[in-house]
């Protein structure tokens, strides 16, 4: 992440309000946020925009979950993405790579 993203994170982490607000995200993610998908699935609803999904190689989503795109397929309409070789902070580790594949999905030259 380099030393002065680091020394940025080390400082948030010193404040309780922002390590709750980090906590508060995953507690959602497994409480409300997964009951709201659950009911969306219920209902048969879909995301019908264009979804762009990029993951990091060098992390472990893959292992745990199988393909992200086969995943995303099941709930989108128009799911297009590949995984881009980096650790878990995609945009500090590989900001062209990043940068390179947003530029196309926003502008719509694909």
């Amino acid at each position: 992440m380099g030393y002065e993203n680091h020394a940025e994170w080390r400082l948030a982490m010193r404040d309780p309000n922002v390590v709750r607000a980090m906590l508060e995200d995953y507690r959602a993610g497994i409480t409300i946020d997964h009951a709201h998908e659950e009911a969306d699935r219920r209902a048969g609803r879909r995301l019908t925009m264009p979804l762009l999904l990029l993951w990091s190689l060098r992390d472990d989503l893959e292992d745990l979950y199988g393909d992200p795109l086969l995943i995303w397929k099941s709930w989108a309409e128009d799911v297009r993405g590949f995984g881009i070789d980096s650790g878990h902070h995609i945009a500090e580790e590989a900001p062209n790579a990043l940068v390179n594949a947003l530029l196309p999905f926003f502008t719509g030259s694909r």
